[in-house]
């Protein structure tokens, strides 16, 4: 089995994590999760990838899409994955 193809930084316990962690359930997609500092200013690993610090952040590998801010996120998900919502329901 491959890896899958959407890696997600996030922090436990982050309202804005775990909506976007319900629209890639919602959509049936797997992805990795990596877990990062909970300090910001620690948060390196998502900096070099997204060139911001917050979270959360996606990379998809299928797109080559790289993105932080949790509506953002939703939003692409919904475009790529979904029927073109992009409302991304109430969260």
């Amino acid at each position: 089995m491959s890896d899958p193809a959407i890696t997600l930084y996030r922090l436990q316990a982050c309202p804005f994590c775990e909506r976007v962690v319900r629209k890639l359930d919602a959509y049936g997609l797997d992805y990795r999760s990596r877990f990062v500092e909970p300090m910001h200013s620690d948060r390196n690993v998502v900096k070099r990838i997204s060139g911001k610090r917050t979270v959360p952040a996606i990379v998809d590998e299928e797109t080559g899409v790289t993105m932080s801010e949790s509506a953002n996120i939703v939003a692409y998900l919904d475009r790529t994955y979904g029927d073109g919502d992009a409302t991304g329901g109430a969260a």
